[in-house]
């Protein structure tokens, strides 16, 4: 609608040949379909950016994989066009070669004089180009977007093996406590059991035990975690 709207605004000359004519209707065909898909995709894509800002859903996030890849299609797909028409643009030969209808009636086309078809060009490469740009800008985020999500994802991650850690050193510590206990709890004689503050001894040696692996635990990892950062 916006290409119709400028080509209305922006009417051509009367003596256009048919050929120009044509070439136009296929670039507001080809611009027009391209903008199209810009606009649903890059929809989209801003969508799924503003919801990941808010909260990280594994989701949301094999989602925006799926559309980033279509809107890595869709950008190498613009550039193809927008190289296409710079190509054409670089041959003056080619471009002297569109007046069809000069040579039709056997007038020949000067070499360099191609302005009416390269304006024409260049008209549509421009908004190509507008179209790249900002292809170009939404992956950029969408790039950026990844990287911080996989950042909050590998510091969720690292969280829960710190944790991990400190529920195996309390398990190992308990441990040892149990197997303190365990040792005077076998039916074996000694000479504590008719002792009158032999659990209470015992106990306390446990549980100092278990405070002491526990605190020792932490520290060994506390300074393991200051040498990685």
């Amino acid at each position: 609608e916006r290409l119709r709207s400028n080509a209305r605004a922006s009417p051509p000359e009367p003596a256009q040949p048919f050929e120009f004519r044509a070439l136009e209707a296929v670039l507001i065909s080809v611009v027009g379909a391209l903008q199209t898909d810009e606009e649903v995709l890059v929809g989209l894509v801003q969508g799924l950016l503003a919801y990941l800002e808010e909260s990280v859903d594994r989701a949301k996030l094999r989602e925006l994989l799926q559309y980033s890849k279509r809107l890595s299609r869709f950008e190498q797909r613009a550039l193809n066009i927008r190289d296409a028409i710079e190509e054409v643009l670089e041959q003056d030969e080619d471009l002297a070669a569109m007046y069809l209808t000069q040579k039709l009636h056997g007038r020949a086309r000067a070499r360099d004089d191609h302005d009416d078809v390269e304006l024409l060009l260049e008209t549509y490469l421009k908004q190509v180009e507008e179209i790249v740009n900002h292809v170009e800008s939404v992956s950029s985020h969408v790039r950026t977007t990844e990287d911080v999500v996989n950042i909050i994802l590998d510091s969720q991650r690292n969280s829960l093996l710190l944790l991990e850690i400190r529920l195996t050193i309390l398990t190992v510590a308990l441990s040892s406590g149990t197997f303190l206990s365990g040792l005077f709890g076998m039916n074996l004689v000694n000479s504590l059991e008719a002792h009158p503050h032999a659990f209470a001894v015992v106990s306390t040696i446990a549980f100092f035990s278990i405070m002491a692996l526990t605190v020792a635990g932490l520290r060994s990892m506390r300074k393991v975690l200051r040498r990685i950062n």
